[in-house]
């Protein structure tokens, strides 16, 4: 069973992930790729448990329509970093709030830099140890740049100055 950290701490999983050719159930809550999601809609939309969408690397999130309260992204090599960029995209651009998932070769040490991308749950691949992963969170007590979780030091810092003022 893979290992789930959401917002920050070990969680139970209770989504199941379908690959392209799989039968949706009509209960229980699924991740289906996004090419079932759009020739499946009737499906989709009446069923028991709830349904989220998962996105491979070459696939846009315009094509995903009405967003779903779960969106995972799948990372299938850790070296493949196109996944960070789809987050950011659904993050900003599509306006996405519900939970976004990384899926796949997802290992300790990106867990940072997919939350400052926008990420809030993640399948840890089967040889990573949950726990320990969480620590990860903890790596840098400052970033530089703008992420989906806050702005851009100078900003910060700026408007903590500005404040004090």
């Amino acid at each position: 069973m893979t290992a789930l950290i959401r917002n920050r701490s070990v969680a139970e999983d209770t989504w199941r992930v379908l690959q392209a050719g799989d039968t949706i159930s009509a209960d229980g809550d699924v991740i289906v790729p996004l090419v079932m999601w759009r020739e499946q809609q009737p499906i989709v939309a009446d069923r028991g448990g709830s349904t989220g969408v998962w996105l491979g690397p070459a696939d846009d999130p315009a094509d995903i329509g009405q967003l779903p309260v779960l969106i995972a992204v799948h990372f299938p090599a850790f070296t493949d970093g196109r996944g960070y960029s789809t987050a950011r995209l659904l993050r900003q651009r599509y306006g996405f709030t519900g939970e976004l998932r990384a899926i796949g070769d997802v290992l300790r040490d990106q867990l940072h830099e997919l939350a400052r991308c926008g990420f809030d749950s993640f399948a840890l691949r089967e040889d990573q140890d949950p726990a320990e992963a969480l620590r990860a969170f903890d790596d840098f007590s400052e970033s530089y740049q703008a992420g989906a979780d806050q702005g851009a030091l100078f900003e910060r810092r700026f408007s903590r100055e500005r404040d004090a003022a």
